[in-house]
This record gives structure tokens, C-alpha cells and sequence, in this order.
């Protein structure tokens, strides 16, 4: 089964591209982090990591071992415009990582050959 979207693909392509081109007001960056974890969890079903992109989103993908309570043992959070930086490929997952602009914790918390998403 596949993700529930809830955001339309013109709506989060249009703020992809905005974001892109300079855009950083709230709505904006929310809608683009919300469709590219749509995304995410569209190309990599499954249940065993989590992508928090806080305050606007968390998602589930990957397929393994499912977590049922508390902190899931796979866990990747980064901010929002790293997150945006890393689907779009202005930002290559290793140098985020070694940056400490993302926080990978887990064995299956690697995205590195699952981005960017939105390359041009």
C-alpha cells in the first residue's frame, strides 16, 4: 500500500522549485518538507527508520524491522533546510553527516543512497 498523500505533486513541486530560487517563508519550506518526506516514504516504503524534519515533519520508510513503541531504533532528524539541501542535491548526504548537520542514529540510518530525491 502505498503513502497517503496529502500534499498534490504541483503543490509540492511549486514549492520545491520556490525554495530553489530563494523562497524561505514558512509556508513555503513547509509544504516542500512535507511533500519530500511524502516522497521518501513513496520510493522506500516501509517502517524501520524515522525522518523527523522538525517542526514540520516526521516519516516512516525503509523496509526492516518495525518499531511498535518508544524511540525508534533507526532515526535520522536534520532541520529544514538541510533536509531541502539533501533532496534536491544541493547537499551530498556524507558532508551533512560529517558537517554534524544531520544526526543519523541506527544501523539502518543511512539515506545516503536514497538521495537526493529532486535532482535537477
Amino acid at each position: 500500500m502505498g503513502v497517503r498523500r496529502r500534499i498534490a505533486a504541483a503543490d509540492g513541486n511549486a514549492a520545491l522549485a520556490a525554495w530553489r530560487a530563494g523562497a524561505t517563508d514558512r509556508k513555503t519550506t513547509a509544504t516542500a518538507v512535507r511533500y519530500a518526506l511524502e516522497e521518501l516514504s513513496e520510493r522506500a516504503p516501509g517502517n524501520s527508520v524515522e525522518v523527523r524534519v522538525p517542526p514540520f515533519g516526521v516519516a516512516q520508510c525503509i523496509e526492516g524491522p518495525r518499531h511498535t513503541r518508544g524511540t525508534p531504533p533507526n532515526v535520522v532528524e536534520t532541520d529544514p533546510a538541510t533536509w531541502l539541501a539533501l533532496v534536491t542535491g544541493a547537499l551530498g548526504w556524507d558532508s551533512a553527516v560529517a558537517k554534524g548537520k544531520v544526526a543519523a542514529s541506527g544501523l539502518r540510518a543511512e539515506l545516503a543512497d536514497r538521495l537526493p530525491l529532486f535532482a535537477r
